[in-house]
């Protein structure tokens, strides 16, 4: 029989997994004390939240939620990086963090919108550009567009206002 803190930390995880839309891991041995405070720190301003389980209660939690398998990184001292919206701030904070603590952080994968991704993928997430940025790019691809339209618009009438002009010269000399 399973001891009921491992069955609460079972649970816990579960709901983890249903509120947010995905996890990343790392593997995180090396990090300071200060490291580690700093990159919670971080990750909590993109909407995510670093947790440290126990892999096998995380294998459980998986099977449970019917999850992808992700047996293969979940070895080691690992962290579970749980972000709420969308994975781009969490893996961009990783990434740069990775880089800037010179390869203490190690990222090794995760779930993304219910697919198993690997190291190689979260760097491809990381280098998309955020949904704030997307929407910035399509209003000033629209605001382009209609001041291009505009433009033409405006380029008609004035090049008839101009041969009208320029008949009545005409016919005035």
């Amino acid at each position: 029989m399973p001891q009921q803190y491992k069955v609460d930390m079972v649970a816990e995880i579960e709901s983890r997994l249903q509120e947010n839309n995905g996890m990343f891991v790392v593997n995180y041995k090396g990090l300071t004390v200060k490291q580690a405070q700093e990159l919670r720190h971080q990750l909590r301003e993109t909407g995510a939240e670093m947790k440290v389980y126990k892999n096998n209660l995380v294998r459980i939690a998986l099977q449970n939620q019917e999850q992808p398998a992700i047996d293969d990184i979940l070895v080691g001292p690992v962290a579970y990086v749980f972000y709420e919206n969308e994975p781009v701030e969490a893996a961009k904070c990783l990434k740069t963090f990775a880089a800037k603590s010179k390869g203490v952080l190690e990222i090794k994968g995760g779930i993304s919108e219910g697919k198993a991704v690997n190291a190689e993928e979260v760097n491809a997430i990381a280098e998309l550009p955020t949904k704030d940025q997307l929407l910035g790019q399509i209003a000033g691809l629209i605001s382009g567009f209609a001041r291009d339209i505009a433009v033409c618009v405006n380029g008609v009438s004035s090049g008839l206002a101009r041969s009208i002009q320029q008949v009545s010269e005409q016919k005035a000399a």
